[in-house]
């Protein structure tokens, strides 16, 4: 990249930063966010912060660090407000070529050593694909084909924390949040966006919230259509003209009963190397999670069933328009691939879980920070013509200062000195040890002997 473009990328980042700026409370706290998101998009490996401020002001660390230290882990400005401000930053770059159509609903998983960081728990983390000590946040994002965004950031509180007053103390949680499942977090989230007048679009959902029949009511009760992933042992009944009353059965039995023209192979969009494509099926269906229960409404199972594999392999609940395309409605089921790019970006390109501080406002305010950067790059990339390669990334990142050492580092060790070294060791005070040689047995008096220097830190 030219000196011209990274000037014109600097001014731009500048009026993004100024934008922000706004919504933050404080003037004094102008140049910490400016520097922080900064840090997260310029800075190389971990991004924590002692890192970021070495980056940021290599000639003022120590003060640095202080100062964003404060600024993510103590400062009080609202996290709500910036991710606002960055989803009105950052949406006309996004809806420059087609229109957000999918809301995505998720959590990502943060895995941490110790016990300390407020909500860490042993349980499920999806980026190691196994239990084990992590934090999870649930997360919100806004999409469309060209692009994701997350919009919503909020730490899932296990009991074993949201019940333990001396933990919550110690990690400054706040006394209004209480014990939520992670579907009712998802749903506050919806209902904050609604009110706030975000665009809606279609809900997406895994199974470990599509599953969920109180959420998907909620979700239909608030106007909005869900496509939605679910386990291959949900009960529905099969409706159909010629039989008022079909048994309740699993929708992988229902799968295995279709004829065999009930299938179509269908192609979604391109992949890395080749077109993405696999066998479909669509039938009408009403969830029946209990026995002789018949009050739900009508919706659309989807079912994926590969070549080659010998059961079905995905399953979704979908209340969209019955006049979607088959193609349509695959593809919209499908485009929840972008949350999972979102949180690989945010994790090895911003650093999300790079941070080290245990409270709960310190953890929100560097994910918001987190996403906040991440917008910037997002609106970047969306000025990228669309024939060029969408993955380039236009920040220049930045290695530590050659003379960086972190707390607590112990020195470097010395360089040799060649011109001290280069002679031979001297022979003077050697002896051939044939005969007997006098040794003091008496101490030096007290004036020969070296005093002692003490050095306090």
């Amino acid at each position: 990249m030219d000196l011209r473009g990274r000037k014109e990328i600097t001014a731009r980042f500048e009026a993004y930063v100024g934008e922000l700026t706004k919504v933050i409370g404080h003037a004094d706290r102008n140049e910490p966010l400016r520097d922080y998101c900064a840090g997260l998009l310029a800075t190389e490996g971990r991004r924590s912060v002692e890192p970021m401020a070495a980056v940021t002001d290599p000639g003022r660390v120590s003060a640095q660090h202080q100062k964003l230290l404060h600024f993510v882990a103590n400062s009080p400005w609202s996290d709500e407000r910036v991710l606002a401000k960055v989803c009105e930053l950052v949406v006309p770059s996004m809806t420059r070529h087609a229109p957000i159509k999918a809301w995505i609903i998720d959590d990502t998983g943060l895995p941490k050593k110790g016990e300390h960081s407020v909500g860490v728990h042993h349980q499920y983390c999806g980026q190691l694909g196994k239990q084990a000590n992590c934090q999870v946040a649930v997360t919100l994002s806004i999409a469309n084909h060209h692009a994701s965004l997350p919009i919503a950031y909020r730490l899932y509180l296990p009991r074993a924390w949201s019940d333990d007053a001396a933990r919550r103390k110690e990690a400054r949680v706040p006394a209004e949040i209480t014990f939520k499942t992670k579907p009712q977090i998802a749903l506050e989230q919806i209902r904050a966006a609604l009110l706030a007048g975000v665009a809606p679009g279609v809900v997406l959902m895994d199974a470990s919230y599509g599953n969920n029949g109180i959420m998907r009511r909620a979700l239909t009760g608030l106007g909005l259509s869900y496509v939605a992933a679910i386990l291959a042992t949900t009960k529905v009944r099969h409706v159909r003209k010629d039989d008022p009353k079909p048994p309740r059965v699993s929708v992988e039995a229902l799968a295995l009963s279709l004829p065999k023209h009930a299938w179509r192979t269908i192609t979604w969009r391109e992949g890395t190397n080749e077109k993405l494509q696999s066998r479909f099926a669509r039938v009408r269906v009403r969830a029946a999670p209990i026995r002789g229960e018949a009050r739900f409404a009508e919706e659309t199972l989807l079912i994926e069933w590969p070549e080659g594999e010998a059961r079905p392999t995905k399953y979704w609940l979908a209340t969209v328009d019955r006049k979607m395309s088959f193609r349509g409605l695959v593809d919209l089921a499908k485009m929840r691939w972008r949350i999972e790019r979102d949180y690989e970006d945010l994790k090895q390109e911003i650093g999300l879980g790079h941070y080290e501080g245990r409270r709960w406002r310190g953890f929100h305010h560097h994910g918001t920070l987190s996403i906040a950067a991440y917008g910037f790059l997002i609106s970047e990339r969306e000025r990228i013509p669309p024939s060029g390669p969408r993955s380039a990334a236009p920040i220049e990142k930045y290695p530590l200062p050659s003379d960086y050492r972190p707390r607590g580092a112990p020195a470097p060790t010395a360089a040799t000195r060649s011109q001290l070294d280069r002679h031979d060791p001297s022979c003077a005070r050697l002896c051939d040890c044939k005969g007997p040689f006098a040794m003091p047995v008496l101490p030096a008096p007290p004036s020969a002997q070296p005093e002692m220097e003490f050095m306090t830190q």
